[in-house]
């Protein structure tokens, strides 16, 4: 006789609520970058917007890293955790932080590709290809980073202090950083210059495809990173936290676009350095035990 399967009859409504407003947020990204122009927009406060449909998808996925942030919160605030729960971050994860930051990185360079005099059509291909498939790269390598994390995730809470290879919103943080500065630094040169719009879409033709490679990487490798939301906001912290804290405010206040790209490269930096070090220190002792028995 085959057993019966398990029927879900109840759900916690606001943590799965906030986990589905990440993935929208996801979609929306996806959306914008799509659209490919700019946008003007009228505000209450401001008569002439003007915001590229890249900010807005860039700004869609921070939106969703702040959702994913709250959702986790508030279920173990309400006593709400469960199964289902993990599962349905994960799949909006895969949405918010594979898919949307590789689709936004593949659009925005595609616009530069168009402009950019290569010196041979096998180059060009070549480079069109690179850039493909470090888009492609990058998503799956967030899917099987978020079904490792399925698979050996515990329900303790002591438990969720450090991950396992760079987590999908850090790296999703990182490419999205690079973006949001781009568009804010050619907002600012308001096309005056236009051989510094050329250097500068060179650039990002063969840097953001490579940090979104790099990133790629770091997601499915086993560096640790530390949690920082469960890290900081866990019990009581000493006086320098607290002003490391107030200070890293005050520099997203006075510039956001550096700050992401300062926090997010400088988190990602933290992990690899400290793994760097740790492995080294290991094997310093190693080395001197087989020199001291020779």
């Amino acid at each position: 006789m085959k057993p019966k399967k398990k029927r879900l009859k109840y759900i916690a409504v606001l943590p799965a609520f906030v986990t589905l407003m990440n993935g929208a947020c996801g979609f929306i990204s996806i959306f914008f970058a799509s659209l490919n122009r700019e946008l003007r927009w009228s505000l209450f406060f401001r008569a002439d917007f003007d915001v590229s449909s890249f900010t807005i998808a860039g700004y869609m996925i921070i939106l969703a890293l702040i959702m994913d942030m709250l959702d986790g919160r508030l279920a173990r605030l309400t006593r709400t955790t469960s199964s289902f729960g993990g599962q349905l971050d994960s799949l909006t994860d895969v949405i918010s932080f594979g898919v949307a930051p590789a689709f936004l990185m593949l659009k925005l360079v595609e616009t530069y590709l168009d402009y950019l005099e290569f010196e041979n059509l096998g180059l060009s291909l070549l480079i069109e290809r690179s850039i493909f498939f470090s888009a492609i790269l990058y998503a799956m390598c967030a899917v099987v980073r978020l079904a490792r994390f399925n698979v050996e995730n515990a329900e303790d809470e002591s438990a969720h202090m450090n991950f396992a290879g760079l987590p999908t919103p850090a790296a999703a943080g990182v490419v999205v950083s690079f973006v949001v500065l781009h568009e804010h630094f050619l907002s600012g040169t308001n096309g005056r210059l236009p051989e510094l719009y050329d250097t500068f879409g060179s650039i990002t033709v063969y840097v953001l495809p490579l940090v979104t490679f790099l990133m790629s990487i770091l997601m499915v490798s086993r560096i640790r990173y530390p949690h920082l939301a469960n890290q900081l906001l866990r019990g009581k912290k000493t006086l320098p936290a607290l002003l490391t804290i107030f200070a890293s405010v005050l520099f997203i206040m006075w510039n956001i676009h550096l700050a992401m790209v300062f926090g997010f490269c400088g988190y990602v930096l933290f992990g690899l350095f400290r793994w760097i070090i740790i492995t080294l220190a290991k094997k310093l002792p190693l080395k001197r035990k087989a020199a001291e028995s020779q």
